[in-house]
């Protein structure tokens, strides 16, 4: 299939740094761009426009779901693989909502991620084993009925989720809309949507709710 672009996006340097060296002893791999937040990944997605996107989940300013779900939808053909930590049923579900095509356990990154890559490159789908579990638990849960009810937080749009971020991260109303190139007034109108449609009352229960969905570490 010839050379395969990929951009690698996480918070932590050496984690790139690491990625990068394993990825790139494949002859036929090249990272063409890296990111060290979520909005930087989906800038460099959209101008790579590469044939993978390794995202962290947890990434500042704008999480890896989000993310996934920024690049799926304005970068067609870029496959997402997602690495976390986490092996939870609310990650994982968010994920596959979002678009990605895979999800890897950073513990088990030092075997799984050439296959990851190589598989989700492919048009096909991976998973980390806990994880395929997890999904396969998932889905005899709906099948028998015994699903929860659906979170809140799916309520919101995709630019509420931005700004829902930026606030449990303890930025500003003014330092809000120089990121997202908005007004002031139009951030405290999302504000103002956001607390309404979870049922918060503050920048506080914003970040103590964001910490228990997940989108913040």
């Amino acid at each position: 299939m010839g050379t395969l672009r990929i951009l690698l996006a996480d918070d932590h340097t050496v984690v790139r740094q690491g990625l990068r060296k394993v990825l790139e002893e494949h002859p036929d791999w090249h990272v063409v761009a890296e990111a060290g937040d979520g909005r930087e990944a989906v800038r460099q997605a959209e101008q790579h426009k590469p044939d993978v996107a390794i995202l962290d989940v947890a990434m500042p300013l704008l999480n890896g779901i989000e993310a996934t779900r920024q690049i799926v939808r304005h970068v067609p053909g870029v496959r997402v693989l997602v690495l976390s930590m986490y092996a939870d049923e609310a990650y994982v579900t968010q994920v596959l909502q979002a678009g990605a095509a895979g999800y890897l356990l950073k513990d088990s990154a030092d075997v799984d991620l050439l296959q990851a890559v190589g598989a989700v490159a492919k048009g096909q789908s991976f998973f980390s084993p806990a994880i395929a579990r997890l999904i396969l638990d998932d889905y005899v849960t709906q099948r028998t009925g015994e699903r929860g009810v659906i979170d809140r937080y799916e309520s919101l749009s995709e630019r509420e989720r931005e700004v829902f971020q930026l606030i449990a991260e303890g930025k500003s109303n003014k330092e809000i809309a120089g990121l997202l190139f908005i007004s002031p007034s139009t951030v405290e109108t999302h504000r103002a949507r956001i607390m309404e449609k979870l049922d918060v009352h503050s920048a506080v229960e914003i970040a103590l709710y964001a910490v228990r969905r997940g989108v913040i570490k």
